[in-house]
């Protein structure tokens, strides 16, 4: 997802129908900036068990208030938080979906002493300037920013959600849903006990249809609606040479070396237009021609992603952005060997590793793309270890390497057709009046899959916060507006019928 600020963004999302003249909304942002501002202030690294069980405190409390019945629920890692309105036979049920837990924070790296302490910050002359909280009045500025880790991800939503539930029961507005609401605790950990959980409270988050409220609305500031999300897996792979690293000079021509080993392997696996060349790793991908035309209608200009990425020219994978994304993806995240700048040394170095992540769609399984990716390493004259080779097996074989696998997260879509999906697009277009985005799949992955396998309900993202957010990153921030626009999503979502 785009963690940078770009010109274009801040102009584009300035652009975006926020109700501005509403002032019960403004009044209600006052209020909402308060909220994220005490939930900031209570750390949430998700490796750290006390920082959760805090942020659990907060939210039981918070979601009592607005007459929600609350539950922690244990898991075999971190708790879930459930949260339910009483519930009506009549009425069909929403589950949402956000997480409460954040990535780790380096403050050397922050523009701000203390990460979970919120700064507010306009924007003078393309620089973020540190205001004071005394300059907010009731007139909300929509443009000035909230700098802390979480504001966008994902607690942001969280408290957009709690704020337009006060103004649905400020206006007596009667909800035509039950809500359930369900909070991940370690969402950021990959939620490796999250399938055995949705699996165990399977009754407790039975519903229609889930609402996930996570990532950025579309770059144009459009709303924006999407069906699905990549998985995810990963490989480690490390090639050998001499047991330990030796002198260049003595040894090389002479002590093969891993580093080489490891890029004539990987260069085998793509070719010069960035298509992985192992059999079947887009088996079973098809895209007809109303898709295609779905697929055309985000309003992405891919001359300007390529401006932005500093590309002359992007991978032939598909024939343009949103194309792209609809076919799993082999990506090397990290490759080192030996000692590189400053450090560099005259050596034959001891091993090469690589480590590759494996974006996935709903047609493709991470379990056989990692069986095909082996078949092809296997098919090169390696002989693959699970582990460390012993002595033996080094001397033994030519061409060793060592291949370890992460876990699989599944991706999900939903039909664009579902009647869910078009009550959603329905109610954004009403609220802002403009024309919504509708992503098939977004890139970056959601651990929902589990839901929608156990519980066979359809599942759809509505993202609430500014793309140019920085989420995971040093200077994380929300745009005010968007306080106001995840508010008025919440309140007409939640207010209108199917």
């Amino acid at each position: 997802m785009n963690k940078l600020f770009t010109l274009i963004t801040i102009v584009c999302i300035g652009m975006m129908a926020y109700p501005q003249t509403d002032i019960a909304i403004k009044s209600q942002v006052r209020h909402a900036i308060d909220e994220l501002v005490q939930f900031v202030a209570i750390p949430n690294d998700a490796l750290e068990e006390a920082d959760i069980n805090r942020n659990l405190s907060w939210l039981t409390t918070r979601f009592n208030d607005r007459g929600f019945n609350t539950s922690v629920l244990p898991t075999e890692g971190r708790p879930l938080f459930f949260a339910a309105l009483p519930m009506e036979d009549d009425k069909p049920t929403i589950l949402i979906y956000m997480h409460f837990d954040g990535q780790s924070v380096e403050p050397a790296k922050w523009n701000q002493p203390n990460p979970y302490k919120v700064e507010l910050k306009s924007l003078e002359n393309g620089v973020f300037t540190s205001r004071s909280f005394d300059d907010l009045q009731e007139d909300v500025n929509y443009d000035w920013r909230l700098f802390g880790r979480s504001t966008s991800d994902d607690k942001g939503p969280i408290v957009m959600l709690l704020n337009a539930i006060d103004l649905l029961q400020k206006d007596n507005k009667e909800i035509p849903f039950n809500i359930k609401v369900i909070l991940d605790g370690e969402e950021e950990k990959s939620s490796k006990p999250l399938p055995k959980a949705v699996k165990a409270y399977k009754d407790l988050l039975a519903a229609d249809f889930l609402i996930i409220n996570d990532g950025p609305v579309h770059p144009s500031g459009s709303p924006t609606v999407v069906y699905g999300c990549r998985g995810i897996t990963t490989l480690s792979l490390t090639t050998y040479g001499p047991e330990l690293p030796q002198h260049s000079g003595h040894y090389g021509n002479y002590a093969p070396n891993p580093g080489f080993q490891l890029a004539q392997l990987l260069a085998e696996m793509k070719d010069t237009d960035g298509k992985v060349v192992i059999p079947g790793f887009y088996k079973g991908i098809e895209i007809d021609e109303a898709t295609m035309a779905v697929l055309k209608s985000v309003p992405d200009d891919d001359l300007k992603i390529n401006e932005h990425l500093a590309i002359n020219s992007p991978d032939k994978v598909g024939d343009f952005y949103q194309e792209s994304l609809q076919y799993p993806s082999l990506n090397i995240r990290g490759l080192g060997s030996g000692w590189i700048g400053e450090k560099a040394r005259t050596i034959v170095p001891a091993t090469a590793t690589a480590e590759i992540d494996i974006r996935l769609v709903p047609e493709s399984d991470g379990t056989t793309l990692k069986k095909l990716v082996r078949s092809h390493i296997k098919e090169q004259g390696f002989y693959i270890t699970d582990s460390i080779p012993t002595r033996e097996e080094r001397l033994n074989y030519p061409r060793l390497i060592t291949v370890r696998e992460g876990p699989v997260t599944d991706a999900f879509r939903t039909d664009l057709n579902n009647k869910y999906g078009d009550f959603l697009v329905r109610s954004l277009a009403d609220a802002f009046d403009k024309d919504v985005v509708q992503i098939r799949i977004m890139g970056g992955t959601v651990p929902i899959a589990p839901f929608v396998n156990e519980l066979q309900i359809p599942a759809f993202i509505v993202p609430m916060v500014n793309p140019d957010n920085n989420q995971h990153s040093p200077n994380e921030n929300l745009r005010i507006g968007q306080l106001a626009y995840g508010i008025q999503v919440f309140y007409q979502i939640l207010s209108n019928t199917l």
